[in-house]
């Protein structure tokens, strides 16, 4: 796999090691894989966070049993 950036910059994409020589061939460059990462891949992740579930104060069965045994 290869990533291929067209002569103006606007596309990028990721082909085949045969697509690439013919789009080697066509025009297009290689680039790195970790711009194509940061410009394609990534572009449709959000950044926020879903919120964690909140810490409950209520005893395990463990330590219910062990106050039950030292009362």
């Amino acid at each position: 796999m290869k990533c291929m950036m067209s002569v103006d910059g606007s596309n990028i994409v990721r082909v085949s090691d045969e697509k690439a020589a013919e789009l080697y061939h066509e025009g297009f460059r290689y680039v790195s894989k970790s711009l194509w990462k940061e410009k394609v891949r990534d572009v449709n992740k959000s950044t926020e966070t879903k919120p964690t579930k909140t810490k409950s104060n209520k005893l395990s069965k463990a330590q219910k049993r062990h106050l039950r045994k030292s009362q």
